[in-house]
């Protein structure tokens, strides 16, 4: 067993959590430590991670994004908490879900769309405190789905691009995926 480093602390050691795809915000890092992509989707589906790390909370979150260039975003009711914000639709991962699954669940369950887990390209994360927790927030962009984005649990749901995006009101974790949104 040779222990991994990892820009997020300690949140995966086993050298069989090695991805196949590219995680560009990661890219600078590993090419200094001349390390192989770190298995951040991977790891995060381990129950003994989530389960030994109850303070982080681990979320995913969709850039689901039109020919144009939009995203859609969504805004919480104003009975729920940070109600009123606008925000990328997604939601918590469960202990032993990968990620994409989780992500995959989380669309179906508030817009009534499918997507295929492979279609979910990873784009960037944040992390931020929330109370006695802390936020990971992982966001991947997604180009392809089936089904028409309805609001399940939203107010409602708006199509913006990125550089409209920082007008709006939302949670403070968000913004920095949105920084990272208007460089692509």
């Amino acid at each position: 067993h040779i222990p991994l480093p990892s820009p997020l602390g300690r949140i995966c050691e086993c050298v069989e959590c090695v991805p196949t795809f590219y995680w560009s915000a990661f890219d600078p890092w590993l090419r200094a430590s001349g390390k192989s992509h770190t298995g951040v989707n991977k790891c995060l589906q381990h129950d003994e991670i989530m389960e030994k790390n109850p303070t982080t909370l681990f979320v995913v979150a969709a850039a689901l994004t039109s020919e144009s260039g939009a995203i859609l975003l969504q805004k919480r009711p104003d009975h729920a908490s940070m109600g009123g914000l606008w925000e990328f639709p997604g939601g918590k991962v469960e202990a032993g879900e990968s990620p994409e699954a989780a992500l995959a669940r989380e669309l179906f369950e508030e817009l009534g769309i499918s997507v295929n887990l492979e279609d979910l390209i990873p784009e960037t994360f944040a992390s931020e405190p929330l109370g006695d927790r802390h936020l990971l927030l992982l966001l991947y962009r997604c180009v392809k789905w089936e089904g028409t984005p309805t609001p399940h649990f939203a107010s409602e749901i708006a199509w913006v691009h990125p550089d409209e995006m920082a007008a709006l009101p939302m949670p403070p974790a968000d913004y920095p995926l949105v920084e990272r949104l208007n460089r692509i």
